[in-house]
């Protein structure tokens, strides 16, 4: 569970890069919708898990074994 958490978080911050980089979302660009209007169903829905993900994400940092060392 956790390497998927982290394979979405990482997809969803490259894709909010290209997005301040470039202003081109590649979620909307590949599941339809406008990123400056309104987004499709399913990009809505991937938006969600990445974001659920990223929340998930933050219990790493209490975590020893993910911590510098």
């Amino acid at each position: 569970m956790a390497k998927l958490a982290l394979t979405l978080v990482i997809i969803g911050a490259l894709n909010w890069l290209l997005v301040g980089l470039f202003e081109w979302d590649l979620v909307s660009a590949i599941l339809g919708g406008d990123s400056h209007r309104e987004s499709s169903a399913i990009s809505r829905i991937i938006y969600t898990i990445v974001g659920i993900c990223g929340i998930y994400c933050v219990r790493f940092y209490a975590d020893t074994r993910y911590s510098a060392r």
